[in-house]
Parts: structure tokens; sequence; C-alpha cells
């Protein structure tokens, strides 16, 4: 028998579903209203300009960097054109893949991809990422007309390119990728499209003149994520050209006669202070930074011992030797501690009273009488203790210090060191030791604590050609416009050194005079057939100290331990040019190792630059 139908509580059940369901529809009705209202209406342009943003993309255009040239136009950094492969990881479905597929057709290495991510946090989204630099034209072609990958694209841009590859790099410097310390110190807006910028050098230094200002362009992509179209919005500006002091056959020149040695060569221009060569050999070639270094060839040249990527030339403290000794004698002079008339005795040794140690002179059987113009031009040891003695280090210290010795010179270039001006003070606050005797006498030859760059004795040196006129020396000419303007140009700077009686420095350059046209003046074989008059001094200065009674032979010393040679001067005498230092570490006599260099370099300098020059009947002989 079958059961009768509650008709009733069907209609019931039947109708409350209706309700909830009608409810239900009222309520997501309602809700699908509101969620329209709010794109179509609040959130109109937010979504408008995101929709915008997968077909059109605005993006930075980057500068043109600066050539850097030197004094007589020739191009020492330039950019030449080439293309670079960029990764766009918003428009690419799987990251991995694509760089897999990439390195399996040989368009990138494993390198490149660890490069890449490492780079990946560094940019904003949507942003080209460079993941290969400086491919070549023909690869170029191969990737464009086989790349099937959405957002990977090859893109024409300036490489950064070093000529004279080796020649000049410690003072060029060199470009290379941007670090997360430079993108907080430079501009983020106009640095947002840079990739390399100036890590050492002139590049370093007039980083944000060289750079330019980046522009802003719109570029339209197809569904694909592929550029089918582009516009400038704003067009960028080129980076300013750089024309630098240097000759660049002068540095040439120079670094052939350092050769393989160790060393340094600074030659200014007395007048104004510009820098025509500053030279610090070994060197390295800038060109391997540019597009990132290998870690195996960073660790090859960080390893060298003989410190290729050490600017020896502004860096470089070595104890200055008797290439200071003109300008203790200055001190004596303007103290009224020795005249000209005054003499010292010299056996080859000197004592200090109650005090047991010699003292040895360079010249073992001793220089017998000489005054102060005789002890510059013959170097004689004996003479500056005695005076070293009388002066005290506390003169001594305030007479060098005129001559910005201890202190940095200024150089518009990255990284100068000061060297060590000694004093109680300094001794005290470096050693915890009080002050001795013998070590002001050591100072007095420029041993001891005292160092100097290459640089500081070139300005030194000058200073001396111009009679108390110190200058600052200067590496950037000007800068100018790409159409040629003038826009920013170096100043003269010069500090007068304070002295009573202008015939003090008459006494000192006829010192230097001396050295070179004296019968015993310690560079003589440089006068053989000299075009140009020439002051100098040469000076030897210790690596280690030898015991008193020892004597100094170079083949039973480390290489490494033999007495560096220095030279410096100025040509010509009565109307100077230029001034020079140089520097070969441990290659022992400045006499017979360094000064002939300084004369070869200045041979080169005055037949390129010749000028009224004074006649041979001018020297005294002695």
């Amino acid at each position: 028998m079958e059961k009768i139908a509650n008709i009733r509580q069907e209609k019931k059940v039947f109708k409350s579903r209706v309700v909830i369901a009608s409810f239900l529809m009222i309520v997501m009705t309602f809700i699908l209203i509101i969620r329209l209202f709010n794109l179509q209406i609040n959130q109109y342009d937010y979504y408008t300009e995101e929709a915008l943003g997968n077909q059109m993309q605005n993006l930075p255009i980057t500068p043109i960097r600066g050539n850097i040239l030197d004094r007589n136009g020739k191009i020492l950094a330039t950019n030449e054109f080439s293309y670079r492969l960029t990764i766009t990881p918003e428009k690419v479905s799987n990251l991995d893949d694509v760089l897999l597929d990439l390195e399996i057709n040989e368009f990138i290495n494993k390198e490149d991809v660890d490069k890449f991510n490492k780079n990946l946090n560094r940019y904003k989204k949507f942003h080209n990422i460079p993941i290969k630099f400086n491919i070549s034209e023909s690869i170029a072609s191969k990737f464009l007309v086989s790349n099937q990958l959405p957002g990977v694209e090859i893109e024409p841009y300036f490489h950064r390119v070093y000529p004279y590859g080796s020649s000049s790099s410690h003072l060029i410097g060199y470009v290379s990728s941007m670090s997360k310390e430079d993108k907080n110190i430079y501009d983020k807006e106009n640095y947002a499209g840079t990739s390399f910028v100036g890590k050492t050098g002139i590049e370093k230094q007039y980083e944000t003149i060289l750079h330019g200002k980046t522009g802003e362009k719109q570029i339209e992509r197809n569904v694909a994520g592929r550029v089918v179209g582009s516009k400038v919005i704003t067009p960028s500006i080129s980076g300013q050209d750089i024309y630098i002091n240097i000759d660049i056959d002068l540095q040439l020149k120079a670094e052939s006669l350092l050769g393989d040695n160790r060393g340094a060569i600074a030659l200014i221009n007395v007048k104004d202070g510009s820098i025509l060569s500053l030279v610090s050999t070994p060197s390295y070639d800038p060109n391997w930074f540019v597009n990132g270094i290998s870690v195996e060839k960073y660790n090859e040249l960080n390893s060298n011992e003989d410190l290729p990527l050490f600017d020896r030339s502004i860096k470089g403290l070595y104890p200055p030797g008797s290439t200071i000794k003109p300008m203790v004698a200055l001190a004596g002079l303007e103290l009224n501690n020795i005249t000209i008339k005054d003499t010292t005795f010299c056996p080859g040794f000197y004592k200090l009273p109650n005090y047991s140690r010699k003292f040895n002179d360079w010249k073992r059987t001793g220089h017998s009488n000489v005054n102060v113009v005789d002890a510059i031009a013959q170097s004689c040891d004996v003479f500056f203790y005695d005076l070293a003695y009388k002066l005290g280090i506390d003169k001594i210290h305030d007479s060098l210090a005129f001559f910005q010795f201890g202190k940095k010179t200024g150089i518009d270039l990255s990284g100068e060191l000061g060297g060590i001006l000694p004093s109680r003070e300094w001794k005290k606050n470096n050693k915890d030791e009080p002050w001795y005797r013998g070590e002001t006498l050591i100072t007095g030859i420029g041993q001891g604590f005292m160092t100097a760059s290459p640089i500081q004795l070139a300005l030194a040196t000058a200073a001396i050609a111009n009679k108390g006129q110190l200058l600052k020396p200067k590496v950037m000419m000007h800068s100018q416009s790409k159409e040629g303007e003038i826009l920013l140009e170096q100043q003269k700077d010069v500090l007068q050194i304070p002295i009573k009686d202008i015939n003090n420095w008459e006494l000192v350059i006829e010192g230097m005079k001396q050295t070179i046209y004296g019968k015993s003046g310690t560079a003589k074989r440089l006068n053989n057939k000299l075009n140009y008059t020439l002051a100098g001094k040469t000076g030897t200065a210790q690596v280690f100290g030898l015991d008193p009674e020892e004597e100094y032979i170079a083949e039973n010393i480390a290489e490494r331990l033999r007495d560096h040679a220095l030279f410096t001067g100025f040509a010509p005498i009565n109307n100077p040019q230029v001034a020079i230092a140089i520097i070969v570490e441990n290659a022992g006599s400045g006499s017979s190792k360094a000064a002939p260099l300084a004369r070869e370099l200045l041979d080169e300098y005055f037949n390129k630059y010749p000028i009224e020059l004074e006649k041979e009947e001018n020297i005294q002989f002695y």
C-alpha cells in the first residue's frame, strides 16, 4: 500500500528553498554589482594603466658616456657600438628553462648565469636585465633569426673601450658593473638604466661628468611580450668629454723606460701644476674589467707579488732618501744653522756626542770638507747628519711641512696617500715611544720613518724650481660637450712657501745644478750632450738597515730587500718648464738606475715641446 504524500509539507519546503535561493541570488547579484562598480568606476584609472602596462612601458635611455682624451686630443677611453642580450623576468614563463635553453645554444655560459642571478634583485620589475655584453653582430643576427623566447631580446648599446690597453691604466681607471654600493651613491633616477660606472682613476673621479643625463622612452609590446614600437619621451644627454693634461706619447715613453721594473714616474709642468706623465708599473689592461673580469684572472692579478693593480705614483710610499736633502739644506740656511761659508769635514761616518754608534756615509772614504752646495751635489750624508743634529727634529718637521710632506697633494685622483712626516708627536701616537737623537739624523737624509709618494716628490721639486710656489697637481685639463663647448676648466692653485732670503733658494738650486755639472756631482754623467740645462738630485733609499760595520753588496741581498733608486729634477734651470720624480724599486743606485731614465724622458719632452733653450756657456763646471 503506497504512502500518501504530504503535499502541504512539500510546498512548505519548496517555498523555503525558493526564498533562500532568491536571497542568495540577490546577495550575489549585489556583490557582483559592487565589484563591477569598484572595477569600472573606482579603480578604472588603475586597471587601465595596468592594462596599458602590458602593452606600453616607459624605460630609461642610457646616455652615451663621454670620452677621455689626452692633451693633444688622442682618445684614451671611448665607446664602441655593440650588442647585449637581455631578459625581462616578468615576461618569461619559466626563467630556469630559458636560461638553460640559452646556455645549450651557446648564447651564454654558466658564468653569465651566475652574474645574472646576482643582479636580479638590483633591477625594478619589467626592466630588461643584461645577461651577456659585447655580443658580435654575427651572434646577434643568429639570435634574432632563431629566437623563440618571449622576454629575451638583443639590444644595441655602447661598449667601453681603452685603445691603449695597459698604458695609463692606473691613471685612466676603468668602468665595471654597478654594485649595490654604487646604486646607493649615485642618483637613482639618473642612473636608472646604467649598467657600468667608473671604479678607479679618472673614470671614477669624474664619473658624474662622464655619465651624462638619462632620457626616457616608451615601448609597445605585443601579446607575446615582443617590442613592436617605441618613441622617445625625453632624449638622453651624452656625457662630457674629458681632456687630461697627460701626453700619451710621454706616457708610453715613460712606461718603456721602466720596462718590467716596479716603479713610478711623475712629470709635471712647473708653471701650473698640470700632470704631463704619471706612470706606475707593472700595470694591467682595463679592458678586462669592463664586462666583468673572470674570477681566475682577478685572482691572478690580486695575488701577483708585483702588485699590478696598485698605483705606485700616488699610493706608493717610499723613503725619499737623499732627494729631500735640498729641502733640509734650505731649512738650515733659513734658520741660520749654516751659511755658504760653513763647511763640514766628512771622514765617511758621523758620531753623536756620547753615543757609540757610527752613522755611515754612503761613501766610506768620505768627502773631506764640503759646504752646502758641495753637500747637495755630492749627496754627503755626514753634512746632513750634522745639519739635522743642529736643527733638531721639531725644526726639520716644521720646515718640511711647508713642502706638504706628510699630507696629500690634492691631485684629482681618488685613493692618494699622504706619506709620513715624522715628529715627536707622531712617534708617540703611532709607536708609543719617545724620539731618539739618532732618528733625527736619519730623518735628515730621508730615511727612518719618513715616507713620500712620487707625486709628492715631484711637487716638492717643482716648488724649488719655482722658488717657493707650491702647486696643486691637476690631471684634468677641461671638460667639453659633444658640440665642443668647454664646460669645466681647471684653475691654477698655488701656495707660497714662506722664505726670508731668496738667495737661499739660489744656493739650493746651485747644489742641484752641480749634481749634474759638478766634477763630483752624483749625476754628472747626465750632462753629456745635454741640449737643455738640468738641476737634479739623486737618491738611494734603504729598504732595511745595515749594521754600522756591514757593507752593502746588492748581490748578497734578496732582490726585494735591495735599495730603491730615486731621482728628482727640473729643467731648464733659469726658465723651469717641468719637474720630474722617478723611483725604481729595489734597483740600487739612483745615479745609475733612475737618473738616466729621467734624462731620456726629458729628452723626449724637449724634442716634442722645444723652447728657447739656455746656452751651455752659462753653465760653470766645478
